[in-house]
């Protein structure tokens, strides 16, 4: 069909200005205006401190205030929600971690789907995990731990920060990978499942290095292992979980993503600040205060953890039958 020829002069003209119209919005300035940045934790945690940390250096360098605003609540969902149904203009940022990966099958009700909704920005920080005992426990090493539980079944405890934490899922996957059978004790938060061990109301725990190395070094606690596939620059004399089990690996990663649709232009500059910020030798250096290691890399790179994280834990979710509604 041949069009009428003001028409198709019309319909040309438009076309012509779409490379131009495309390259004036990729061009158009960002943050022209404060950004938000939620956390589903309270003030004074790793995840808070990590938050203000980047955030003050995104501010200097985009010269826009990168506001922390702390909404805690439903294992991290609240946060979650609010950032999935914000405008994806970029101004709404959300600090990610494991328990995104966790809850997408812990919950069987979500008003999100995690992987769906969200689109991933950058990668921030890994935090080694230990395998720590109270002094009590006989087992110097995980072999001799694994055996002198097969020796007591169902008698040891582990501790955790709650149903569905790292630190469960870590002691899980532990479970799930020796046979061996020990009991889940849940504490109302990371630091009262430390303190039971320091009680000996529980014989183990798989706890952040960060809270408890003091603690190892003072020899209140034995850590038999670090819970990553390498060694922690912390502890490097400890042997890693992987040594003893096989394709072991637990560690408390963080980062940031934006709602889905977020213009790529956003993302990408975002992704080219936190890098920046990550190569900081001061950031770097209170990074490594924390116990962790820089998370660097591209959106995609962060996206890959992202969906490789939520299919290791639903197995281990699935495997300890936990689930929370």
């Amino acid at each position: 069909m041949q069009l009428p020829r003001r028409r198709f002069l019309c319909l040309a003209a438009a076309a012509a200005t779409l490379p131009a119209l495309s390259r004036n919005a990729r061009a158009q300035p960002y943050p022209v205006r404060p950004v938000r940045w939620i956390v589903p934790f309270p003030p004074g945690g790793v995840g808070d401190i990590v938050s203000r940390l980047m955030g003050e250096f995104l501010s200097e360098r985009l010269d826009r205030p990168f506001i922390i605003e702390n909404r805690p609540g439903a294992a991290t969902n609240l946060a979650t929600e609010i950032v999935v149904h914000a405008p994806p203009d970029g101004y709404s940022l959300l600090f990610v971690g494991q328990p995104a990966a966790i809850n997408a099958t812990l919950y069987d009700k979500l008003n999100f789907n995690f992987i769906r909704d969200i689109a991933p920005v950058a990668g921030m920080m890994r935090v080694p995990n230990a395998m720590l005992v109270n002094p009590s426990v006989p087992a110097r090493t995980v072999p001799e731990f694994i055996a002198h539980a097969k020796a007591h079944r169902g008698e040891i405890n582990f501790s955790s920060g709650g149903i569905g934490t790292t630190s469960h899922m870590a002691g899980e996957l532990f479970k799930m990978m020796t046979g061996i059978n020990i009991v889940h004790v849940p504490y109302r938060g990371d630091a009262p499942a430390l303190t039971g061990l320091l009680g000996g109301q529980v014989q183990v725990y798989f706890g952040n290095i960060a809270s408890s190395i003091e603690h190892v070094r003072a020899g209140k606690l034995r850590a038999l292992a670090v819970t990553t596939s390498a060694r922690a620059q912390s502890l490097p004399d400890l042997p890693t979980m992987a040594d003893f089990i096989s394709g072991y690996e637990v560690s408390t990663w963080t980062g940031v993503a934006v709602p889905k649709n977020t213009p790529a232009h956003i993302i990408d500059k975002l992704n080219e600040g936190i890098n920046a910020g990550l190569a900081d030798v001061r950031v770097k250096r209170q990074f490594a205060e924390l116990g962790g290691t820089v998370l660097a890399g591209s959106p995609d790179d962060f996206g890959k953890l992202i969906a490789l994280e939520t299919e290791k834990w639903a197995r281990v979710v699935k495997f300890s039958g936990a689930k929370s509604y």
